[in-house]
């Protein structure tokens, strides 16, 4: 079949000046519609012109080889409707290429999200059906009201949520596919209607501001791929920090990627509602990327090697890596630590606290005053905790009690923890286990002591001002320099090489020494975690906004 499409683009514009030749994005809003339209010819035998009545308009057409149908006067008032306009176009067309069409297309230039690969499966649902006329619109159920002989009714039966509403379809401004026979200067549906549904960010249509700044952000989004890690030996820092910018990512198109035994990470993401892909091995990672061609990678699975570089490097148009001290680092476009200190930025590298992703509930949080008497201590080793340090400090805690015994011990258990059901409350020596707490910064906030591991957590207690005892999970956790004496902690280095009598002589010798810790809590305060999130969202999206 023959086909036409018909961009309808006049110049004048009363809401948006100049809306159709305006720059979007880089380029003029007309040029993304021209674009679809050419797409097609690689599928389907298809003309593509642009009826208008403007010159600067034919200049941006003609520059993109396309037909151009000057429009006549009469046709470009605001009072006349598209159906005289297409009309003209298709005659015109079909007296230059000396030929009658079968299909006639209408898609509009104000609606630049719409995606070639839709219109192409439009026309592909048109042409294997038997209707006259297929039109893009969007299902958007709601509860409405309408006016009747003067009165306000309404147009529904029964009060429902929008996703046990019926169906409402509202059109686009995307496209409308007809037969030739169908096209008239009154009209150009045909008796056998259907309609094509599209996804609400490809149904925008441009008529107003903010309309405009919408398409511009939908646009913008760029599709962004999280691999990450979490299991038993890692614990879950990796997962929290990739959900952490996740959400604050709002607008772009996320997913996530872990291995098959990421298990507690598995379990954590799908809470979260954001696509998972599950992978067998880098081989089988290669296969997704090529797939899904993100824009952007970002690797959270500690170091990476020359051979996986040079492969993602192949598919995504930027790379972005967490603690990466391998030999692939250097060929990321940034690589992010928080956690070591290493002075000035190297080349790609950007170290230190002021890159922490804290999360959004210790900006919400503010510090408790400063409390002489320890009264309430809290123990959080993370989601994992694979060298059960809280074991040991629920032993420890026992002990401390019979010499402090008004002293409240909160035990944080991730919900990854693996052992559970040792760990209870008891009352009897004011010890209690939180499991799996939903805000963790409550409780952060009513301690006047705590003992931790050497990872992400230290940075919250910081952001609360918690003097703290430090054991690190391993012999990597250990050369985390942030959680030391010049930050306001006390590093007992890692834990399972250091016995119980130390940790409890440093615990009670914290608790009987006020004055030092007003000091650690005041070196503590001194960092400020606020812009961390905005610092690496920044570097995540950088050098794309930049290309814009």
């Amino acid at each position: 079949m023959r086909t036409l499409i018909v961009i309808p683009a006049r110049g004048g514009s009363k809401r948006i000046p100049r809306k159709n030749v305006r720059i979007m994005c880089g380029k003029p809003l007309i040029v993304y519609s021209i674009e679809n339209a050419k797409s097609l010819k690689e599928y389907m035998d298809v003309d593509v012109a642009v009826s208008t009545d403007d010159e600067e308009l034919m200049s941006i057409v003609k520059k993109r080889g396309v037909d151009v149908v000057a429009r006549p006067k009469e046709l470009a008032t605001d009072s006349v409707t598209l159906d005289p306009v297409i009309y003209h176009a298709v005659k015109y067309m079909e007296e230059k290429k000396r030929c009658r069409y079968d299909t006639v297309i209408t898609m509009q230039c104000t609606s630049p999200t719409l995606k070639a690969s839709t219109v192409k499966s439009a026309i592909e649902f048109f042409e294997k059906s038997e209707w006259d006329t297929v039109i893009s619109a969007m299902n958007k159920p709601h509860l409405s009201w309408g006016v009747v002989d003067g009165r306000i009714t309404k147009n529904y039966e029964k009060r429902l949520n929008s996703q046990e509403l019926p169906a409402n379809y509202l059109e686009t401004g995307g496209f409308l596919i007809t037969r030739r026979e169908c096209v008239t200067e009154a009209g150009r549906i045909g008796e056998k209607v259907n309609i094509f549904e599209i996804p609400e960010d490809e149904a925008v249509d441009i008529d107003t501001y903010s309309d405009w700044v919408l398409c511009e952000n939908i646009l913008k989004r760029r599709k962004i791929m999280f691999r990450t890690v979490g299991k038993m030996q890692l614990g879950m820092g990796h997962i929290y920090r990739c959900l952490t910018l996740a959400y604050k990512l709002t607008g772009h198109d996320i997913v996530f990627v872990t291995d098959k035994d990421s298990d507690i990470g598995i379990d954590k993401i799908n809470d979260s509602n954001f696509p998972l892909i599950v992978i067998e091995d880098d081989e089988d990672f290669e296969s997704v990327l090529e797939r899904e061609r993100p824009d952007i990678l970002v690797n959270d699975i500690l170091d990476t090697s020359l051979k996986y570089m040079t492969m993602v490097n192949k598919y995504a148009k930027r790379v972005v890596n967490f603690e990466d001290v391998g030999p692939g680092a250097k060929y990321a476009d940034a690589v992010i630590n928080a956690l070591y200190e290493k002075g000035e930025k190297l080349h790609n590298e950007y170290y230190g606290s002021k890159y922490f992703c804290i999360r959004d509930e210790f900006l919400e949080e503010e510090p408790s005053e400063f409390s002489q008497k320890v009264e309430n201590i809290i123990v959080i080793f993370g989601g994992a905790d694979p060298s059960d340090l809280t074991g040991r400090l629920y032993g420890v805690a026992g002990q401390l009690h019979k010499e402090f015994p008004w002293i409240k011990f909160h035990f944080l258990v991730g919900f990854a923890y693996g052992h559970k059901n040792k760990i209870v409350t008891d009352e009897e020596n004011n010890i209690y286990v939180h499991i799996d707490a939903k805000r963790v910064s409550s409780y952060m906030n009513k301690a006047d002591l705590a003992i931790t591991s050497q990872g992400r957590t230290v940075f919250e207690l910081a952001s609360m001002g918690v003097p703290s005892v430090v054991l690190a999970q391993n012999e990597r956790e250990a050369e985390h320099v942030f959680a030391g004496i010049q930050n306001g902690f006390i590093n007992l280095g890692i834990g399972r090489e250091q016995d119980d009598s130390t940790i409890i002589s440093t615990i009670r010798w914290l608790i009987m020494t006020p004055n030092v810790r007003s000091e650690m809590r005041r070196l503590q305060l001194m960092k400020d975690f606020s812009k961390g999130q905005e610092r690496v969202i920044h570097l995540i999206l950088n050098d794309l906004d930049d290309e814009e």
